[in-house]
């Protein structure tokens, strides 16, 4: 028996050495709140790799049925294309556009 890398010999160790501590009355009550702490951290975990998991189904769905709409979304994509099609304003008021097929 092997659980977090801790054997038999030093879980009951660990056991004695909190039995002594806390004596017999609260060792029970201080083992249930432990228990319910790792059961609501496992089903914490278990939920973040569900969604996870769905999200990537997810966009791996919409990359297979539209790669365009991907790029599209792309924040880096949109700067990009801003930095491209920016419109410099000079201090006489004349616009000058840096977009492409503009004089």
């Amino acid at each position: 028996m092997n659980i977090f890398g801790i054997g038999l010999p030093e879980m009951a160790i660990i056991f004695v050495v909190a039995l002594l501590v806390f004596g017999p009355k609260k060792l029970p009550e201080i083992g249930r709140s432990l228990g319910k702490a790792i059961r609501s951290f496992q089903d914490a975990s278990k939920e973040f790799e569900t969604e996870f998991r769905r999200e990537t189904e997810r966009l791996e769905q919409a990359a297979q049925l539209n790669p365009t709409e991907i790029v599209a979304s792309n924040p880096v994509a949109e700067t990009n294309n801003a930095e491209t099609n920016s419109v410099a304003v000079s201090t006489d008021g004349s616009h000058n556009s840096n977009s492409e097929g503009q004089s």
